[in-house]
């Protein structure tokens, strides 16, 4: 009888949005479409859920439908922050800001990035979104800035960021704190041997000059 019962109470709908995510997991298109199939169903229950939102989001930025995915993605924006919510506000915010950043609109993909350290002032993402916007409007110093908070809070372990940090310095001519950075990057992943030609031997030629 309780068997029953537990088979008669119905799933939240956070526990159908992960089922989607682990059907998207595969990345092939059938299972992606699949999921987004089975994700607009599930918006007919509730059409302001962000987890939603944001998992039609991630199924459209996979299919290459950047417009529909900042669709749903600017209705989260434009919605009041839930607490209980916070890493879905977050991410979405995320992804927008990307989507924004890729289309050139860098006012806008400030905007959420700034809207994320708000609440969380520790969003190494965030950080490191404000340093891309930065170096592509080529204000080194101020992209060295942002990067050099994404590493901190990255716990100075993503080797990517390290790479970006090093380069600003580099274009900023802050040439020892570029071979400080790759000094790290290098012991903590030997494998990341570009930094080395790109940034470090062309920081001690600038030394030496």
């Amino acid at each position: 009888k309780l068997l029953k019962e537990v088979r008669l109470t119905p799933l939240p709908l956070k526990h159908h949005i992960l089922e989607c995510y682990a059907m998207m997991a595969s990345k092939q298109k059938g299972d992606v479409e699949a999921a987004l199939g089975r994700l607009v169903e599930l918006a007919n229950e509730d059409r302001d859920s962000v987890p939603m939102l944001l998992a039609m989001a991630n199924a459209f930025t996979m299919l290459k439908q950047t417009p529909k995915a900042r669709n749903q993605l600017k209705r989260v924006a434009k919605m009041g922050y839930v607490a209980e919510e916070a890493d879905e506000f977050e991410r979405s915010w995320l992804l927008l800001s990307d989507i924004h950043i890729q289309g050139g609109k860098y006012d806008l993909a400030q905007e959420m990035c700034k809207k994320c350290l708000k609440y969380n002032k520790s969003c190494a993402k965030a950080w490191e979104g404000m340093g891309q916007i930065m170096e592509r409007e080529q204000s080194y110093r101020d992209a060295a800035d942002h990067y050099e908070m994404a590493w901190k809070f990255e716990a100075e372990a993503s080797p990517s960021v390290g790479y970006r940090l090093a380069f600003n310095y580099l274009k900023a001519k802050r040439y020892v704190e570029a071979i400080d950075v790759c000094h790290k990057v290098l012991a903590a992943f030997p494998k990341y041997p570009k930094i080395k030609k790109d940034i470090q031997e062309k920081a001690r030629t600038a030394l030496r000059h």
